[in-house]
């Protein structure tokens, strides 16, 4: 089986996440889209982070009425920080049956020179990456890999930045997020 790992703290979950996740399984070769909350990117401060177990739930109930898309906590019993090359190796080691690719924004890719290890993660896996606007320039040795394939997904304009902040300052952002997600929100006060 293929998956297609969709990492990132989806703090919280929104329709962007659903439309591009959605996009992949449905227009690739990927039978699956995991996604994988991460509980602490090096790259991000940790005060604005909701718990672990929170997060993993709204993306579980985005998710649940998709059989193609899955919330995976498998980072969570990592060492921290975790990197994503530790990750990989671990769901191999767990799934050896599946072919395990990863998705990401354009954005990411024109980082990707700097990630921990990428040489291995781009040796032993596909990368499916999905339009961003976004400065910078992708590296020429990026540009046409056999394993990096750029697929044609609708560009969302849409964060979970905006949408925390959106909801401290009292906007109705409903119509970002999947219905049991926003009502998870408001029950619990979240953002606020």
């Amino acid at each position: 089986m293929k998956i297609g790992l969709y990492f990132g703290t989806f703090n919280p979950i929104h329709i962007g996440h659903l439309v591009i996740a959605n996009y992949m399984v449905e227009f690739s070769d990927l039978d699956k889209v995991w996604f994988v909350i991460t509980p602490h990117s090096p790259f991000k401060k940790k005060s604005s982070l909701l718990d672990d177990h929170h997060r993993y739930e709204m993306v579980y109930r985005a998710t649940e009425a998709y059989e193609k898309l899955e919330p995976s906590n498998i980072e969570f019993n990592l060492p921290q920080p975790n990197y994503t090359v530790n990750t990989l190796t671990h769901l191999y080691e767990k799934y050896p049956n599946h072919e395990f690719s990863l998705i990401m924004g354009e954005d990411n890719l024109k980082s990707f020179h700097k990630w921990k290890n990428y040489q291995v993660i781009l040796e032993h896996h596909d990368i499916y990456v999905y339009p961003r606007i976004s400065k910078g320039s992708i590296e020429t040795r990026f540009e046409d890999h056999t394993k990096i394939h750029h697929i044609n997904a609708p560009i969302m304009e849409l964060s979970s930045t905006f949408i925390r902040s959106s909801i401290q300052e009292g906007k109705n952002i409903k119509p970002m997020l999947p219905e049991n997600v926003w009502e998870y929100i408001d029950e619990m006060n979240f953002y606020r």
